[in-house]
């Protein structure tokens, strides 16, 4: 018999919370982005506000860096235990129809990024704040609350970014081999070197809506769209290559 929809996210629910490796990186989304944070501005705190290129706002989000990291070998592990020993086949057995599958499972990915993300951002701009003093920005500051619920977007949709390709390479290992790099080295390098080319990386765009002033031609929003249609490109590759390929 096929399973309902709803019994289908619940079972991709349960999967996600009885593999240790997925559910520590989830949790480590949270758990890196506020100790970062907590570092951080305990160490350095008000000693670059008084630098006239520094943005504030955006500063505020400093430990996003790392906790995109964590959301994206979220969304690489959730995927690829699907590859090993032959999960994917008994999958296919409980729910044959791959669209249903692959489509439940990427919806608890993202919702769970989502909703962990938001708590994340959110956590670390409020706590960062505390060590800010007369610095301090409030949630009433202009763009504050739309950097608070645009980095929790953001983190989500780099671990949907990084499930996509998952489904396609079927291994987390060669996804965050790829990924990781490239946030880390090549996107900062082109990012100085390829002018307004650079906003269309998918963290450089969505990490404008973490800036109080976002330069260039993309806005906040807009940027966030872009690296949602970088990662609803991974993520529709990822469906066509479950499809077509054998379990």
């Amino acid at each position: 018999m096929t399973m309902s929809t709803t019994a289908v996210l619940h079972s991709e629910w349960i999967k996600i919370k009885s593999v240790r490796s997925v559910a520590g990186s989830l949790i480590a989304v949270f758990a890196v982005t506020v100790s970062v944070t907590l570092f951080a501005f305990s160490t350095v705190g008000q000693a670059e506000v008084d630098d006239p290129g520094n943005d504030l706002l955006f500063s505020a989000f400093y430990a996003l860096n790392f906790g995109q990291i964590a959301a994206m070998s979220f969304g690489a592990t959730a995927l690829s235990s699907e590859f090993l020993n032959g999960a994917l086949r008994t999958s296919l057995m409980a729910v044959p129809r791959r669209s249903l599958f692959y489509v439940s499972k990427i919806a608890v990915v993202g919702g769970l990024a989502l909703l962990v993300g938001l708590i994340t951002s959110s956590t670390a701009f409020l706590v960062g704040q505390l060590f800010m003093g007369e610095y301090a920005i409030g949630p009433g500051e202009p763009g504050a609350l739309r950097a608070a619920f645009g980095g929790g977007v953001y983190l989500a949709l780099m671990a949907l970014f990084a499930a996509g390709l998952t489904a396609v390479l079927r291994s987390a290992v060669a996804v965050l081999s790829l990924l990781i790099p490239f946030i880390l080295l090549v996107s900062f390098v082109v990012g100085s070197t390829a002018g307004g080319v650079s906003q269309y990386l998918p963290d450089r765009a969505g990490q404008l809506v973490l800036h109080q002033h976002p330069q260039g031609s993309l806005g906040p929003w807009a940027g966030l769209a872009v690296t949602a249609g970088w990662a609803a490109a991974a993520l529709a590759t990822g469906w066509w290559a479950l499809r077509k390929r054998d379990a």
